[in-house]
Order: structure tokens, then C-alpha cells, then sequence
């Protein structure tokens, strides 16, 4: 007898759509596990495309710990976008630790982009924080370079919102800069870098962050530059320089004003011959109008001669004692 062919193949499909839809097999493990979970719930988790061994896996874990979840919450936060196996790890780990932690504020952390698993678990072992090299400058000027280490947990209630990691270091950085300008010497830093950590910690600096701050140690502290010598260097070259130029500028002005002084006495001088180039018009003009005679003019080349010969014997060297041709013959005659 011959079975049709078809009709088996269309049998086979249905049921394998229907084992699809309607996951036996993970229905009766859910409720052996103590899971109360129906098939049509698990049906309909693939119609909205939600995976139904996630979920009821999740859930049976969850149960088994000792946490009361329902179905619906791991879809709701799995259709949110929510990692849901890291946030029943987060919750079973932070029950066995007695850290208060809800199903609400676990979702929210997680939906937040952190990591809920690593916070919890930061929370009940602290990790160090390695801060980079801090230089500050004490009062004597001399430059100290610290390195710190932080012990830090992860504070639950401020997880979302709160500043990260890098907050942490800032502000860290910025007490170890203040502690060390406050001191008179780099030597009391040196002796007592303690002081450093219990200023730091007085601060509050873990105000508003995700995390708590446990202890700062000090793991390094090593002398820098001489700040302070150097900016007496640079200060003094500078002065230096301020000075270089106020001296050439006077020195300009020096030379300008002996190039002034120098175009005055030419000035002078020319006007000197000019002068002395109007004096034979003016004896020409006197003769013309006979305000001069002839006998005048030669007594008054006979004085000048006189003269020029007083000045060189007064002036040896020569310098306004020679006698001019004209007046020496006017004294002879």
C-alpha cells in the first residue's frame, strides 16, 4: 500500500513550526526546575522575537537563588535593549554579599551602559587605581613629581549618574598638586608624604562618582627641576634684556642727538660765511657813499693784522694765528 509522499512532507513541516513556536522540551525542564512558565508565554517570546531559552534559563537561575523574578521583568529589560544574564549574575552575587541591590536599580545600571556583574563585583572586592605621574612645586620652588594609588569600590546607589574613573584621578591629581604647594619645603614632603594621603581624603573627593574612595597611598615621590631657580633665570635674562634695550634706545637717542648737534654747527658755520661774505658789500657800500675813506680801511687792515700776529704768537701750533697775504700788506703799507 502506497502513502502519499506530500502530505508527509506537509506533516513534517507543521510540526516542526509547531516544536518552533511551541518549545516542549524547555517547557517541561522550566517546570520540573519549579519555573512556572506557560507554553503560550514561551509561543508568543517568538512572536515578539524575544529568545525563549535566554529567558526561561535566566529565570530558573534566578529562582534557584532565591530570587523571585517573573518572566515578563527579563522580557521587558531583554526588549529594552538590557543584557539579562549579566543582570542575574549581578543579583545573585550581590544577595550572597548582602549588598542591597534591586531587580529596578539593576536594570537601570545595566541599561545605563555599565556593567552591573563588574560593579557588584567591584563593590565586594576594590581595585587600585594607578594614577600617572603628578608634578607640583613646593614653596622652595623645587619640583616634586608623586605617584599615588587608589583604592576605590563601586558605590551602587551611584552608579547611574555618577562620574567615572577619570574623576577620580582629576580630583586626585589635583589634591596631591595642592598638598604639595601648601608645603614650606620640599623636604617636609620628603619626611612625611602621609600627609598628602590624609589631606587628600579630607577633601571628599569621591562626592558625586560611582565610586567610593577606600585609601590614597603615596607609592612614589622623586625631585624634579628647581622651578624656582629656574624662574630666577629666566626672570634675570629677562631684566637683562629690558635693559640691553633701554640702553641702545639711549644710545640712538645719543647718537641722534649728536648728528642734530653736528647739522646745528654746520648750520652755523654757514651762516658764519654768509655773514662774512656780506662784509666786502658793506665796505663797498661805505666807500660808495663815503662813510669810509681810503685811510680807514687800511688802519683797520693794519688792526687786523695786528691781530692775526697777537694770535700767532698766543697759538704757536698755527690754529687762528696765520696772517692772510692781503693784511700783512696792508701793514707794511
Amino acid at each position: 500500500m502506497d502513502f502519499p509522499l506530500f502530505p508527509l512532507i506537509v506533516g513534517g513541516i507543521a510540526l516542526l513550526v509547531l516544536l518552533y513556536f511551541f518549545p516542549i522540551s524547555l517547557w517541561i525542564t522550566a517546570i520540573f526546575s519549579g519555573v512556572r512558565v506557560s507554553l503560550f508565554q514561551l509561543a508568543f517570546m517568538r512572536v515578539r522575537k524575544v529568545p525563549p531559552a535566554l529567558i526561561v534559563n535566566s529565570l530558573i537561575t534566578s529562582t534557584k537563588a532565591g530570587l523571585e523574578l517573573t518572566a515578563n521583568d527579563l522580557e521587558t529589560h531583554y526588549l529594552a535593549g538590557g543584557n539579562v544574564p549579566s543582570v542575574i549574575k549581578a543579583l545573585i552575587s550581590a544577595d550572597k554579599a548582602n549588598i542591597p541591590l534591586s531587580f529596578k536599580q539593576a536594570t537601570a545600571i545595566d541599561l545605563a551602559g555599565r556593567d552591573v556583574f563588574e560593579a557588584v563585583t567591584t563593590s565586594v572586592n576594590p581595585k587600585v587605581i594607578n594614577t600617572p605621574n603628578v608634578a607640583a612645586v613646593a614653596q622652595d620652588g623645587i619640583q616634586l613629581i608623586a605617584k599615588a594609588r587608589v583604592t576605590v569600590r563601586a558605590n551602587i546607589t551611584q552608579l547611574v549618574g555618577g562620574a567615572g574613573e577619570e574623576t577620580i584621578l582629576a580630583r586626585v591629581g589635583e589634591g596631591i598638586v595642592t598638598s604639595i604647594g601648601s608645603s614650606r619645603s620640599h623636604k617636609e614632603v620628603l619626611e612625611n608624604p602621609d600627609k598628602i594621603s590624609k589631606l587628600v581624603l579630607s577633601k571628599g573627593l569621591d562626592a558625586g562618582t560611582a565610586f567610593e574612595i577606600l585609601s590614597i597611598d603615596i607609592a612614589d615621590v622623586d625631585i624634579g627641576e628647581n622651578i624656582g631657580a629656574k624662574l630666577q633665570t629666566d626672570q634675570a635674562s629677562a631684566d637683562l634684556r629690558v635693559a640691553e634695550a633701554r640702553a641702545e634706545e639711549r644710545r640712538a637717542m645719543a647718537v641722534a642727538m649728536e648728528q642734530e648737534n653736528r647739522a646745528k654747527t654746520q648750520e652755523a658755520k654757514a651762516r658764519v660765511v654768509e655773514a662774512e661774505a656780506e662784509i666786502p658789500k658793506a665796505i663797498a657800500e661805505a666807500f660808495r657813499s663815503g662813510n669810509l675813506g681810503v685811510m680807514d680801511y687800511y688802519k683797520m687792515r693794519n688792526v687786523q693784522a695786528d691781530t692775526d700776529m697777537r694770535d700767532s704768537i698766543a697759538n704757536p701750533g698755527g690754529q687762528g694765528g696765520s696772517v692772510k697775504p692781503g693784511r700783512e700788506e696792508g701793514r707794511m703799507s
